[in-house]
């Protein structure tokens, strides 16, 4: 069988990943130069479900527990798994009360137990939530991890295909191009965010530390070196230009309120992305014109890709499987939530 992939983002990666470990020859297929240009090289890289049940369905929980583990078993090494941090400045303390209220699998640290997991705020934040279970990982570093494997286990690649490129001669075709389904597949919207890398050696962080502001929530999420990195806004647009001045100083004044050092941090990049997303927010894998369509991750791309590449594989493996694919097994209790087609 000889499976085509368009799209060479985490969820194209993640899928080819899973088709070549069962011996299925995958060929990827992208309009950009290479792996890491589009919304996936500008993702925080958080495998944080706890965290994001606070705004997300269960869904995002009960797939997304498992995304730390495959990312490890697929990149030995690049999975960082210290926890999340929950703060908020004591004026917000009813922000972080909230929170905790929408989600689980945390431990609530005072001032001494916030400065044993990171110096660098001692005496800065009376509370926080503390998530032992959740990871991260550097996007960047791991869409280049996983394209270097997929050459090495036989996987093509080949960058800089036109749009409406026929391909024929391939048993199966999967479309995980992201954004660039925006106006053609239906309630497929863009959701722009926006993001900077801070550079300074006076902050050392171990783990990602989310700060919840009532207008921009914050993460910042350590790179290594001194660099940081800090996102990210959710504005309803598919405009993917420069970031604005308004979210570049809101973004700078959440990370001061973090850190009064992050005022004198060098500003070494911005960006931005277009997050596809449907009404739900949830991602969705469906076929139309023969043709498997994978997209919608919204803000869950490195968390939720790993379980939606696995149902894929599973799909083009299993003969005689309905076209009318069926809710993740895992969700099919609860028809009204989950990845449907």
């Amino acid at each position: 069988m000889r499976v085509l992939i368009k799209g060479a983002g985490v969820a194209g990666l993640a899928v080819a990943h899973e088709l070549a470990v069962s011996g299925i020859k995958v060929e990827i297929v992208d309009t950009a130069s290479g792996v890491g240009t589009g919304a996936s090289g500008f993702a925080g890289g958080m495998l944080a479900p706890w965290c994001e049940r606070e705004s997300a369905p269960e869904t995002v929980l009960t797939l997304g527990r498992r995304a730390a583990d495959w990312w490890d078993a697929a990149l030995p090494g690049q999975v960082v798994r210290r926890g999340t941090l929950v703060v908020a400045p004591a004026r917000d303390g009813a922000e972080l009360r909230r929170f905790a209220s929408r989600t689980s699998g945390f431990e609530w640290l005072d001032e001494a137990g916030i400065a044993s997991l990171e110096p660098a705020l001692a005496g800065r934040f009376r509370q926080a939530l503390f998530f032992c279970k959740e990871a991260y990982l550097d996007p960047r570093a791991a869409l280049t991890g996983l394209h270097r494997k997929l050459l090495g286990e036989g996987v093509s690649f080949r960058f800089g295909a036109e749009q409406d490129e026929e391909h024929p001669g391939f048993d199966r075709i999967v479309d995980c191009t992201g954004h660039g389904r925006i106006n053609l597949t239906k309630d497929l919207r863009g959701v722009r965010g926006e993001m900077l890398y801070l550079q300074t050696p006076e902050v050392t962080l171990s783990r990602p530390v989310r700060l919840l502001h009532p207008r921009i929530p914050l993460y910042i999420v350590p790179r290594g070196n001194g660099l940081f990195m800090v996102g990210a806004t959710m504005i309803e647009s598919a405009d993917d230009g420069p970031i604005t001045a308004r979210s570049l100083m809101e973004l700078l004044n959440a990370a001061y309120a973090l850190h009064p050092a992050f005022g004198e941090a060098q500003l070494v990049e911005t960006g931005t992305g277009v997050r596809p997303a449907f009404p739900d927010n949830l991602p969705r894998v469906f076929e139309s014109d023969g043709r498997i369509f994978v997209n919608g991750f919204y803000r869950h791309g490195f968390l939720l890709a790993p379980a939606m590449a696995q149902e894929v594989a599973e799909h083009i493996q299993t003969p005689g499987m309905s076209t009318a694919y069926p809710t993740l097994k895992t969700l099919r209790h609860n028809p009204r939530e989950g990845v449907r087609l």
